[in-house]
């Protein structure tokens, strides 16, 4: 019985894991092999030209300098993206569990309602807020928009993982002193570790992947990695080149299956954590 669900597992994870296949053998291929193979067939001599076209010197729009600068521009963005996030969300949520105060629900909620609110819906507003502050079309616009509109995961993620602390331990850090930030750096953040892995791969995920607030809000130079990608694969002048598309799907995609692959297994147990209600 084991072995059949091991073989059917197996069947349903080749399946899932073909794309990835083709993506990956199409991108060590030549093109004269590409025309004259199958799809599915696997590359006779392997190359990595449309690898190192695609970083360095793929066209996009007129500039053929290839993903490089975009990738780095993503980078740029979602380290800070994540980090003020992430630490925002931490605060929210151990204030509203810890150190409650009247009407703390209502906040929750409202703060929660953003979670729920498509991205469509704060295009207008979010471009008129960054027009008035000077951020329109940068990478820090960029940024600011990712912060405010992960604020409500990040605060569900930490709030639901504080209700499962004891607040005998805030109680008696109370006792010996300890204020609210030296509370929450020294004792509730340390522990929070769970929480945060959650936090960072959701949150580097959604703001590594996302491409309408990137086109939306971003011109020219400060595109991210995403935006990049959409405009090499879709040019409509010269040759198509299958090869150098896919391996810059692959290049694109690369950092967060990077995290996935080092930090699922803690994914799954931050999730665990933050499910135990005290």
């Amino acid at each position: 019985m084991r072995t059949l669900l091991f073989l059917t597992l197996g069947v349903f994870c080749l399946y899932y894991l073909i794309p990835l296949i083709v993506m990956i053998a199409t991108s060590l291929k030549s093109l004269e092999e590409i025309r004259a193979g199958s799809l599915l067939s696997l590359p006779q001599k392997v190359t990595f030209d449309a690898w190192t076209k695609a970083w360095s010197s793929a066209c996009v729009g007129v500039r053929c300098d290839g993903l490089q600068p975009f990738f780095w521009n993503s980078v740029a963005m979602v380290v800070p993206a994540v980090t003020i996030s992430t630490i925002l969300g931490a605060l929210n949520g151990y204030a509203l569990t810890k150190w409650r105060f009247p009407g703390a629900d209502i906040i929750f909620a409202l703060i929660l309602f953003g979670a729920f609110i498509p991205f469509q819906v704060i295009l207008l507003p979010m471009a008129r807020t960054l027009g008035v502050l000077g951020l329109a079309g940068t990478i820090p616009g960029l940024i600011l928009v990712h912060v405010i509109y992960g604020l409500a995961f990040t605060t569900l993620f930490f709030r639901n993982f504080f209700i499962g602390v004891s607040s005998g331990i805030i109680q008696a850090a109370q006792i010996d002193g300890a204020g609210f930030f030296g509370i929450f750096f020294r004792i509730v953040l340390p522990m929070s570790l769970p929480a945060i892995v959650v936090t960072v791969i959701w949150q580097f995920t959604q703001i590594w992947n996302d491409f309408l607030f990137g086109i939306a809000f971003t011109v020219g130079d400060s595109n991210p990695v995403t935006v990049a990608l959409n405009n090499v694969v879709n040019t409509s002048t010269g040759v198509k080149e299958y090869n150098v598309d896919m391996a810059a799907a692959i290049i694109a995609a690369l950092p967060t299956l990077a995290v996935y692959v080092i930090a699922g297994a803690y994914f799954v147990r931050g999730l665990s954590a933050g499910a135990v209600k005290g």
